[in-house]
């Protein structure tokens, strides 16, 4: 029996909504992970060991020196900081400034990964675990800058046996123009929502580049940074192989500021688009499943299926309310300010998302760092092959 024209348009209707289902799982998570006690982890904030803070370098990031001096600025009684780098590599100038500025602090500088891998970032990593003095590391991109109560309030979960890494979320340093403002938003509304929406429904099993908080015992449990030296996303391994050894990673709701490496919305799409390309690659399903978190575009779908005034009201006012109440229990959860003056960016953020996801099924390659890479059977593979020594 043939489907009336009007049940199709009620299924089709129906099959529109569900991102609003979506928006109310990610409300309630929110609500559920914002709301724990702050001594949930079981952390001691009298837990203060010995800590390797290791930062893989490659080029000079905008504000670079602010960046790594704000970890000479630690409220934390004995740690080191150790940087690789390349021989020739353009912030070597900011990092003997650092060790001038403060000779108090242990400061370490190698050079070079001293092994050869398609991910420069991880090879480093390899060698700045192996040199690292202590048992406790903290990794984290150069990109990112800390906080006085940053080391305590990473380590402190640690202290809990069951706790294998630690993470955290990461917002801008300062939003100094509408570009960083929208890439804000994005990371409020879209991004930090469907992580929280993955603690809810299986914990968490990954961890943000911006913080990782382990051991190194933990990272020798899966072989090591070696093991992953030529995957893509290899914080998101890490978080999932320490989980794989049965430890919890925990996700803080701690906001490390990151400073801006994009200055134009070509290059903010260039960024979010490398990121959903890997996610394309590594979890297929999950880019996929995308699709139905998309609230705009299916609203717009609901109105050019039945285009009359109630359905344009109901579907439009639905999802304005429920991205508003969402990203403001993200804003808050984080202590984030201004977000009535942003709240106007959730609707193009998701206009330029879905635009970006649309693009991420014909893009070929990932950009970093200036240079280009296919991701062939999880393995990143230089377009270029790398030049003969």
């Amino acid at each position: 029996m043939p489907t009336s024209p009007a049940l199709l348009t009620v299924l089709l209707l129906a099959v529109a909504a569900i991102p609003f289902i979506y928006y109310l799982i990610a409300i309630y998570s929110c609500i559920r992970f914002f709301g724990r006690p702050a001594n949930h982890t079981g952390g001691r904030a009298e837990f203060t060991p010995p800590v390797s803070i290791l930062k893989p370098i490659r080029g000079l990031d905008p504000d670079a020196y602010e960046n790594f001096a704000s970890f000479c600025r630690q409220d934390y009684p004995e740690y080191e900081l150790v940087f690789c780098a390349d021989a020739n590599d353009p912030s070597l100038p900011a990092l003997e400034r650092l060790a001038q500025d403060f000779p108090e602090r242990q400061i370490r500088v190698l050079y070079g990964a001293g092994r050869h891998a398609t991910n420069d970032k991880v090879a480093k990593l390899t060698r700045l675990v192996r040199e690292a003095q202590y048992e406790y590391v903290v990794i984290n991109d150069s990109d990112v800058r800390a906080r006085p109560d940053y080391l305590r309030s990473v380590i402190a979960p640690m202290a809990n046996p069951k706790t294998g890494a630690v993470t955290c979320f990461y917002v801008p340093a300062e939003d100094g123009n509408a570009i960083d403002s929208l890439q804000s938003v994005g990371m409020m509304s879209d991004f930090y929502p469907g992580i929280v929406v993955a603690w809810q429904l299986d914990g968490i099993k990954f961890a943000l580049g911006p913080t990782i908080a382990t051991t190194r015992t933990r990272l020798e449990g899966f072989g090591g940074y070696e093991a992953i030296e030529n995957r893509p996303g290899d914080d998101l391994l890490v978080g999932r192989m320490i989980a794989d050894q049965g430890y919890e990673v925990e996700l803080l709701p701690y906001p490390v500021a990151t400073v801006a490496d994009f200055h134009s919305l070509r290059e903010l799409i260039h960024k979010r688009l490398r990121w959903i390309v890997v996610m394309r690659h590594m979890r297929p399903w999950g880019h996929l499943g995308l699709l139905l978190t998309q609230g705009l575009p299916w609203s717009l779908a609901a109105i050019a299926i039945h285009p009359t005034w109630m359905v344009a009201g109901a579907y439009l006012g639905v999802y304005l309310a429920l991205r508003m109440i969402l990203t403001g229990l993200v804003y808050r959860g984080l202590r984030q300010p201004h977000f009535w003056k942003r709240a106007w960016l959730i609707a193009p953020w998701d206009a330029v998302a879905f635009v970006v996801w649309l693009a991420s099924f014909a893009r070929r390659s990932v950009r970093w760092r200036g240079s280009d890479y296919y991701i062939r059977d999880g393995v990143l593979v230089p377009v270029a092959p790398a030049p003969m020594e």
